[in-house]
């Protein structure tokens, strides 16, 4: 199915939907009004509207999964997404915690012809600048090798690999502390009962809240 021809409303739906079953195997309907911001009763209605288009299974109390037509839209959104996000970071000069509601107008309206020479610009970039990967032109998704800042050790240092999109606020005060995508972060120490990791970042000691450091994304490697 050419997502030309869906809404902007059915494409923001297929995109979420793809995302949850990559974090939770399936997505909830409450799951689903959360990230969209929308009443249940207004998910359900629309997820039969997909599931009448044959985009999405869905069963009663055990969530939604996109078929193969689903997916296959939701990952050309998330290319035109990411590729945009990139595209304003890298030759625009935006700040990565501004080019989120930037792309996502805009990647609703995006040619494939104009995707490709973005995509040709950039010299085929494989992640976006919070660390996300970017779907190729066969819509290839490369499989994550990360794991959460939450999960080191103390003593153990590891180079920031993907921060949280879609967050100003937060990519502001990560920001602030260096804590973004290539910079290298050591696990001083980390208080009980679920407190404060305390992490090095250029020298300088920050304590950050365990739910924040779980979705940071680090690798164990050393940037070139």
């Amino acid at each position: 199915m050419n997502e030309d021809k869906l809404s902007e409303a059915l494409q923001d739906y297929l995109k979420e939907i793809y995302k949850l079953q990559e974090e939770e195997g399936r997505a909830m309907t409450s799951a689903i009004a959360k990230r969209l911001a929308v009443a249940a009763p207004s998910v359900t209605a629309m997820l039969k509207k997909l599931m009448g288009l044959g985009l999405v299974e869905h069963q009663p109390y055990r969530g939604a999964v996109l078929t193969a037509a689903g997916e296959k839209v939701a990952i050309e959104m998330i290319r035109h997404h990411r590729l945009l996000e990139q595209y304003l970071t890298e030759r625009l000069g935006l700040g990565i915690d501004a080019v989120h509601d930037e792309a996502h107008r805009l990647e609703h309206v995006l040619s494939e012809e104009v995707e490709a020479r973005i995509d040709e610009s950039l010299g085929y970039p494989t992640h976006d600048p919070h660390g996300d990967p970017i779907p190729n032109s066969d819509l290839k998704v490369a499989p994550s090798t990360l794991r959460a800042l939450a999960s080191l050790e103390p003593g153990e240092e590891a180079t920031v690999g993907r921060v949280p999109d879609g967050q100003p606020e937060l990519l502001r005060y990560l920001a602030s502390l260096a804590l973004v995508p290539g910079s290298r972060v050591k696990l001083s120490k980390r208080a009980p009962l679920g407190g404060p990791l305390t992490v090095i970042v250029d020298g300088r000691r920050h304590a950050i809240a365990e739910d924040v450091a779980l979705q940071i994304g680090v690798s164990s490697s050393v940037p070139r």
